[in-house]
């Protein structure tokens, strides 16, 4: 069986993501080392395409690489289950409705900001908008 072989470049065509992200992978332990050429240059295989995939998607869900680390270690290492995955889940969507809710109190207070600004009416001296951003 012949199995598609990739260079970097090509790996993080596939992934869409940086070379220099790859590296950086490797570097901090979560991309295994490829083989390599006689010449030395890197060759990957899908099980590499399909680990970066997993990466780029977690780290898009907002999980930083400690918890992309610990996800991957679950895959890694025989003897873990579901529900292991579940409370890392379940903990990144957690901090996503915080941030969430910090959003929308921040979009609140903009909007506040805008309604208080008497426009073209008003000197920039009296505008509550860069006082407020003085202020608060």
């Amino acid at each position: 069986m012949i199995f598609k072989k990739y260079s970097i470049g090509q790996l993080a065509k596939e992934s869409n993501c940086k070379v220099e992200t790859v590296h950086y992978y490797e570097r901090i332990g979560i991309m295994p080392e490829p083989p390599r050429t006689d010449g030395g240059h890197r060759i990957y295989a899908l099980p590499h395409v399909k680990r970066l995939n997993f990466i780029r998607r977690g780290r898009e869900l907002g999980f930083k690489i400690e918890q992309v680390k610990e996800l991957l270690k679950l895959i890694d290492e025989p003897n873990h289950y579901c529900n292991e995955a579940k409370e890392l889940a379940l903990q990144q969507a957690e901090v996503v409705k915080n941030k969430i809710n910090d959003l929308q109190k921040l979009q609140k207070v903009l909007n506040d900001m805008v309604v208080e600004c008497k426009g073209s009416s008003s000197s920039i001296d009296d505008c509550p908008i860069v006082d407020a951003l003085f202020n608060r």
